[in-house]
């Protein structure tokens, strides 16, 4: 069986996780503009940091609203 395109010729991005160029795949093939990480791996990441800041900042406010005594 004939592959329908070349590696070469398939588009690419780079992942803002890891900064790895990752190209398309078939399973991307409905949704290729809205991926913008290379794998799970990158995604979890992003969501972990964002929750990592999030309890940080609660804790920021939270410090910043105490009476001193």
């Amino acid at each position: 069986m004939k592959h329908r395109y070349s590696k070469s010729t398939l588009p690419s991005k780079i992942c803002p996780i890891c900064n790895r160029p990752f190209t398309w795949r078939k399973k991307w093939e409905r949704e290729w503009e809205n991926v913008r990480y290379c794998s799970e791996r990158c995604r979890r990441a992003v969501k972990q940091s964002l929750r990592d800041v999030s309890s940080a900042h609660e804790g920021v406010i939270t410090h910043e609203h105490t009476p001193l005594v």
